[in-house]
This record gives C-alpha cells, structure tokens and sequence, in this order.
C-alpha cells in the first residue's frame, strides 16, 4: 500500500506517521492491490481534521474527521474508511455471488424429454432421457402471457407472475380455453 501524506499548518511528526500507517494496513484484507492511500492533516480553529482518501481497483473510499486531538482525528477517519471498505467488498461480493447464482439457476428450469417406453408401467428401467432444455421463465402479466401463448406453437408457458412474484404456469385447453396453475407456496 502507497501511503502520501500532506500537511496544512501542521506538523507530521513521527508518532502519527507510524499510527496512521499501522491503521491503514488493516485495510489490506478488504481491499485489492493497488491500494494508494492520501492523508491529509490539518488545523482548523483549535481542531485538528483528518482526512483521508483511498482509490483502489474497484473505486475510492473517502473520510474526513475532525477532533480534539490528531490520534483521535486519524482514529475516527480510518474507522470511516474501513466501514466504506467492508460495505464495498461485500457489495462486490453479492453482486458477483448474485450474477452467479442468476447464471447457474436464475430465471431458467431444466426440462428433460424423457422416452415414453422408459417409463411405461412394469418397465422396470430408469427413465430415457432424449433431450435436456432450458425454459426460460420471464417476468410478465398474465394478459401477456396469454398473448405470447397465442402467438406460439406451444402448449404451455411458464412464466413469473409480475403482480404476485410467483412462477405459474399458462396452458392451452382442449376446449379453446386457457388453463392457469398458480401455486400457493
């Protein structure tokens, strides 16, 4: 990690160097190199303001604290830092997590075309698979559903309901009529 350090009307001394140094290396674990931390000290009306700035791979962290005492200016910022660094990492985190997870399983289900003689009575055999799919389960109304049911060749659609959120399924009756399932969970 890249520590600069810049002063206004103040004097860095040592001690708060080192302190400031030993805070900022705790961020290291929430965060990936490269890591280039600013920290900017000042004097304001018998106050003493820490301020400090952190840009890594994934963006910037900034805090800026004022206090009695500059140990306690630098305490207060570098605390605020490393909350917006944990909130960061777990937000990249999730997001990577929740794209994953709408990849592997998200808005599709496995459908597998199984042979008709493989599970006829008295088979005895584990079912055929002939073919695997995917069926894509989009967000939409049911008058919608019912007009892309019309404008296909397909007996059915499953769909995720946009008034109740729940997965139902659209079909075609033999009487020309629709059939819907809506499973109460």
């Amino acid at each position: 990690m890249k520590i600069e350090y810049l002063a206004r009307n103040y004097t860095i001394d040592d001690q708060v160097r080192s302190y400031a140094a030993d805070k900022l290396k705790k961020l290291s674990k929430f965060l990936e190199e490269p890591v280039e931390a600013r920290v900017t000290l000042e004097t304001e009306k018998r106050q003493f303001v820490a301020e400090i700035q952190v840009s890594h791979r994934h963006g910037a962290l900034v805090a800026r604290e004022a206090a009695a005492k500059m140990l306690d200016a630098v305490n207060l910022a570098v605390d605020k830092v490393e909350t917006q660094a944990e909130r960061s990492r777990k937000k990249h985190k999730d997001k990577r997590r929740r794209a994953q997870r709408q990849e592997t399983n998200g808005h599709h289900w496995p459908v597998d075309v199984i042979a008709r003689e493989s599970v006829a009575p008295g088979s005895g055999t584990q079912p055929r698979i002939i073919e695997k799919t995917r069926l894509e389960i989009k967000p939409m109304s049911l008058e919608e559903a019912a007009l892309e049911l019309e404008g296909s060749n397909l007996e059915f659609i499953v769909f995720r309901d946009m008034d109740t959120e729940r997965v139902s399924v659209l079909y075609k009756r033999r009487d020309n009529n629709y059939g819907l399932i809506a499973p109460e969970l």
